[in-house]
């Protein structure tokens, strides 16, 4: 798990949130998450205090756009993905969806499903990258 405190706290802050609703632009349990609002909150609620993006569209292509909004969270690409990270992945031509590793699996805001929710095994989807915050390993 990268930098096993703060991983295992992300994991069991996404976690706790699993059965709130989906909310697109969402960020509060209360009120619903989406898949920027479940990442956003899971990491505040573990210590991380980076930006939150706002005004993007349920549909983009634009992964660089959305690799700068993870830099400007202080979040950095790595290599292989862990526990804790996020995944930033491609579940359609003009989609781009976050999720949060977890053992296992992954939890995210599944608008499908319209709720956030724990996934087994790996991603259904290709991933573009995972992304860590710059004080974890």
């Amino acid at each position: 798990m990268s930098g096993d405190g703060f991983a295992a706290r992300v994991v069991a802050e996404a976690r706790a949130l699993i059965g709130v609703p989906f909310r697109l632009h969402g960020r509060s349990a209360e009120m619903g998450l989406d898949c920027v609002g479940l990442a956003a909150l899971a990491y505040r609620r573990a210590g991380h205090r980076g930006m939150v993006p706002r005004g993007y569209a349920l549909r983009t292509r634009d992964v660089g756009r959305i690799e700068a909004w993870l830099r400007e969270a202080g979040l950095r690409d790595v290599e292989k993905g862990e526990a804790g990270d996020l995944a930033l992945v491609r579940p359609g031509p003009l989609h781009l969806h976050l999720m949060i590793r977890a053992p296992g699996g992954f939890v995210h805001a599944h608008a499908g499903l319209r709720q956030v929710v724990e996934m087994p095994g790996d991603s259904p989807w290709p991933v573009i990258g995972h992304w860590r915050t710059m004080g974890e390993k």
